[in-house]
This record gives structure tokens, C-alpha cells and sequence, in this order.
């Protein structure tokens, strides 16, 4: 579905009817200490309690993880635009139990050379230049030619 659907980037797209496009979403977390206390003396199946949230809204849980590190877990989820999506972790973040929730949409690698393409259509003037310019530009682009040595 990404690459059918990349080739419609910039341009105002309506589903087929009863066709739901979904946006995937990453949510990194971290619990507090309290939290952590009390899962440990009254453990629980986390993703099903996710899974039941993300559910009601019309979403869907991709995967739910605990990882070590920086984060004490991430979830992946399909939710029907991003409205819902903050409504839905707005719901989560205001019980308390987080001291981080970091939300990261994801794009289909399918869908990057449509939207290369598009990035080379934009023009950007940076404050102070003379003029806008293009990612694809050879000067000041994302790929500047290299410096040769004098």
C-alpha cells in the first residue's frame, strides 16, 4: 500500500471507499520508579492493556516491547490520523505512570523515492542567502558537490 499511495504525495488523495488509510507510530517510554514498583508486586499483561486502548479509538498494536537502556519499553501502533493518535496518548500520559513518552511517526521505505522526488520540487531560503534553494542544488544542496583541494 505505500507505493501506491507515494505516488499521490502533494496531491489530494480520497480513498476508495471503506479503504482506512492508517499511520504507524512508534512510542518510545519510560515508566517511574513508582510504576515499576507496582508492576513488579502486581504484574500484568501490558500489551493487552495497550492493545485495549488503541483498539477503542480504531487503531491497532503493531508490537509491544520492554527493552533495556534509555527507554523502558516502545510500541508500535496504527492509528487513523494523528488527532486520534494524541487523544490516545494524551489519555496514557495522564495516568501518571511515565517519566518520558517520545511518539515518532514511521514512513514506509517504499515511500521514500516519492518523497525524495517531492523534497527536490521545494525551495528553501535559509536566513541571509540571496536566493531559495533546491535539495537537488549542486551549491548548497543536501548532496553539495565535493571541494576539491586547492
Amino acid at each position: 500500500m505505500g507505493a501506491i499511495l507515494a505516488g499521490k504525495i502533494g496531491q489530494v488523495c480520497v480513498p476508495a471507499l471503506g479503504v482506512v488509510v492508517m499511520t504507524k507510530y512508534l512510542a518510545l517510554f519510560g515508566f517511574t520508579d513508582e510504576t515499576i514498583k507496582r508492576f513488579v508486586a502486581n504484574p500484568s499483561d501490558r500489551a493487552a492493556v495497550i492493545r485495549g486502548v488503541v483498539e477503542s479509538v480504531g487503531g491497532r498494536l503493531e508490537c509491544y516491547y520492554w527493552m533495556f537502556g534509555q527507554y523502558d519499553g516502545m510500541a508500535i501502533v496504527e492509528m487513523p490520523d494523528s488527532h486520534t493518535y494524541a487523544a490516545a496518548s494524551l489519555a496514557i500520559i495522564s495516568s501518571g505512570a511515565f517519566t518520558h513518552f517520545e511518539t515518532h511517526e514511521l514512513i514506509e521505505a517504499d515511500d521514500l523515492p516519492a518523497i525524495t522526488e517531492r523534497a527536490r520540487e521545494i525551495a528553501y531560503q535559509p536566513p541571509g542567502a540571496g536566493r531559495a534553494y533546491r535539495a537537488g542544488d549542486s551549491a548548497h544542496g543536501v548532496n553539495p558537490a565535493p571541494r576539491r583541494p586547492e
